[in-house]
């Protein structure tokens, strides 16, 4: 904790959460995602410089991460809703099952060792990288969405990886989408609303997960840190309409490229991270 009283520190730390924060609600404008990919790293090597251990360090930056993408992918799905291309009744049938989804990943976030939510989200990254930087054409399962039973299983899918890893979903609905034929400005901003569903129950159920823990850091809630949430939450909410008007900017093939190069530095964070800690 003496990194809170020293000026030198303190002042990185700070920004951290600041241009986290940017990057967030820039990121779920653009790719329809909570920006968890950014504020998951950054949240957690700030809980490990303050002081604490990993298997505390990892639950809490997720938990925050979640925290922080509640507003920002609520911003992003109004943004996107208003430009006609955010489909509702897709969210209508994911709801309940992400919300079961989100529970289930959320108990499980309290047993988890941290090597289970980096190697989670690095694979889950690559993947989603490799469809899109491909062009997808040889990914693409069917032309139009499956029927109800499907749709409801892999809402539930989505919920469940979103509340291990920390994210607000978009990035696995979105690769879902396009696996059936979606535009990808549509996937994006249908995404976007994957976010919201799941980041609010996911805050949730990261607060009972770690509540009553006594080795938590100080200003938490559960799993999340109201300290870090405070200080990254208004740049984000100033950054998503930005993200938004360049998402519907860009061509299709633009906007999957970047979105999938933007994986790939997730990924090889995450992988990094994995080796490092190995024996």
């Amino acid at each position: 904790m003496e990194a809170l009283s020293d000026p030198s520190t303190l002042f990185p730390l700070i920004t951290a959460l600041v241009v986290a924060g940017a990057a967030i609600g820039f990121l779920a404008g653009l790719f329809g995602v909570g920006g968890g990919a950014i504020s998951v790293p950054v949240f957690f090597e700030i809980f490990q410089t303050l002081g604490y251990a990993p298997e505390v360090a990892m639950p809490v930056a997720v938990g925050t991460s979640l925290a922080v993408i509640a507003p920002t992918s609520l911003a992003s799905a109004r943004g996107h809703h208003k430009r006609g291309t955010l489909d509702v009744e897709i969210l209508r049938i994911w709801a309940l099952p992400i919300l079961l989804g989100v529970a289930v990943g959320a108990f499980i976030a309290r047993f988890a060792p941290p090597a289970v939510f980096q190697a989670a989200f690095a694979c889950v990254a690559s993947i989603i990288a490799i469809r899109f930087l491909t062009g997808g054409a040889r990914w693409k399962l069917y032309e139009k969405l499956p029927g109800p039973v499907v749709m409801r299983a892999s809402g539930a899918g989505i919920g469940l990886i979103s509340a291990i890893m920390g994210i607000g979903g978009g990035a696995i609905s979105t690769m879902f989408l396009s696996f059936f034929g979606a535009p990808i400005h549509r996937a994006i901003s249908t995404s976007a609303g994957v976010g919201a569903l799941i980041s609010i129950p996911g805050t949730l159920g990261y607060i009972l997960a770690g509540w009553g823990r006594g080795d938590l850091p100080p200003a938490t809630l559960g799993f999340v840190s109201l300290a870090a949430f405070a200080v990254s939450i208004p740049t984000s909410l100033m950054t998503t309409r930005g993200g938004v008007a360049l998402a519907h900017m860009l061509s299709r093939r633009a906007l999957e490229l970047a979105f999938g190069a933007f994986l790939v530095l997730v990924a090889g964070r995450f992988i990094y991270a994995l080796l490092s800690a190995a024996p």
